[in-house]
């Protein structure tokens, strides 16, 4: 079975990660998959430029400095190419539900943000991220015992985080 971009619904069970609540898909997307998404994201036309790098909002505006939900100020809603991506994340099993708030974020070749846990009251139990264009170095580190995990995320991947992963590791 298929979705609209013809990504594949039953993409199988993901590798076990050394951080409980990790779970992660290297080749979730295919080349072709991944390079319509980079387009329908560039052809959006909804990039804001509030912060050091371009973010698009969608279902839900994330208010970085108050750390909350802004709604008096909603997003934009899903497209199309959006809402099949996270029926394709629910369908696959990396979320319990489909995603009805979306973040895309641009970075620059080595640019980061400093590590932290998603904002709690602001996102459901899962995060998900899907890596496109390029691989990126991920570190994770729990705080309560000082361990770090290093993590390379290949282009193509989805990263999910519940449960521990979601709520005392930082990334």
């Amino acid at each position: 079975m298929e979705g609209q971009l013809g990504l594949p619904l039953d993409a199988g069970t993901p590798p076990a990660g050394e951080v409980p609540g990790l779970r992660y898909w290297p080749g979730f997307l295919s080349p072709a998959d991944e390079f319509a998404l980079i387009q329908a994201i560039d052809h959006a036309g909804v990039w804001s430029h509030a912060l050091e790098r371009r973010v698009q909002h969608y279902g839900f505006r994330y208010d970085y400095r108050a750390r909350s939900i802004d709604d008096a100020a909603p997003a934009v809603p899903f497209p199309v190419w959006l809402s099949d991506l996270a029926q394709r994340l629910y369908s696959s099993g990396l979320m319990h539900s489909v995603a009805d708030q979306a973040i895309v974020n641009e970075y620059d070749p080595g640019q980061g943000i400093a590590p932290h846990i998603d904002c709690e009251p602001c996102f459901g139990p899962e995060i998900v991220s899907v890596s496109l264009g390029s691989g990126c170095e991920m570190t994770l580190s729990h705080p309560p015992t000082g361990r770090t995990v290093p993590l390379y995320l290949e282009a193509r991947c989805a990263l999910a985080l519940s449960g521990e992963a979601r709520y005392t590791w930082l990334h």
